[in-house]
């Protein structure tokens, strides 16, 4: 079947397989402004933590080279970029301007310009050219990616071979009894914050179901594997709310 005749998920509902790019892009178009914010509400502050987590693991020494895909803001371009250093090279990239736009403004504030590079570019179809990168993380943005195969492959790719890719996503919870809870919070709680603090409940709807619809843990790993990523593990972070995956191009 031809992509232009698939369907794919966008949270619950089915759109066809080339407007769900378009509709992602407008959701994060309009909560772009609230962003920053709404991640600290919406985890209590633990993204911090986990973003923390997977920069400790990239292995970055100064001087390399990293690739930040969907980076929105540049939380984690910024530990990248002080990572390689004045003498390495960090670009971020997203496929919404808006968002890179924060991402250059936030960066900026931080002093962090000389070594980072913003570029606006599809996860599907990153335009460097193979084995540029030593890393290439991606942090809450596979679960938007409608072909997330063909982002796995694309981002192998522009690995060099001994590069670490690192997945930092929202997955599915092992802790005992913490399922429901995070349901209860997703689907009632999100969108209300949403709604009084980004005026856009729509959004964040998305959000909870999205996640829903993104692979578990085993099914990533498998996924990573199937691209060609080798010593492919993961890692779950608040009682699997979250997982850290990563995998080598060798």
């Amino acid at each position: 079947m031809s992509k232009s005749n698939r369907s794919a998920d966008f949270g619950f509902e089915q759109v066809d397989w080339s407007e769900k790019a378009r509709r992602v892009r407008g959701v994060f178009d309009s909560v772009a402004g609230k962003y920053d914010v709404m991640n600290d509400l919406m985890s209590f502050g633990a993204h911090r933590l986990w973003k923390k987590f997977a920069l400790s693991l990239t292995g970055l020494r100064p001087g390399q080279s990293a690739l930040d895909v969907a980076g929105g803001t540049g939380d984690l371009a910024a530990g990248l970029a002080r990572r390689v250093g004045k003498q390495g090279r960090v670009v971020l990239s997203d496929v919404n301007s808006a968002m890179l736009e924060r991402g250059r403004d936030r960066l900026l504030d931080r002093g962090l310009v000389g070594n980072v590079h913003c570029v606006v570019a599809d996860a599907e179809r990153l335009p460097f050219a193979d084995d540029t990168f030593d890393c290439v993380t991606i942090a809450f943005g596979l679960r938007n990616v409608t072909d997330k195969p063909a982002a796995l492959a694309a981002m192998r790719r522009v690995l060099k071979p001994g590069g670490q890719l690192l997945v930092l996503e929202f997955s599915k919870p092992t802790a005992p009894g913490l399922a429901p809870l995070y349901d209860l919070y997703s689907f009632n709680v999100l969108p209300l914050m949403g709604r009084i603090v980004a005026h856009d409940a729509a959004s964040y709807r998305y959000l909870a179901e999205s996640i829903r619809m993104h692979p578990d843990q085993e099914t990533l790993l498998e996924m990573m594997r199937t691209a060609g990523l080798s010593l492919a593990r993961y890692h779950n972070l608040s009682g699997g709310i979250v997982a850290l995956h990563r995998g080598y191009k060798i």
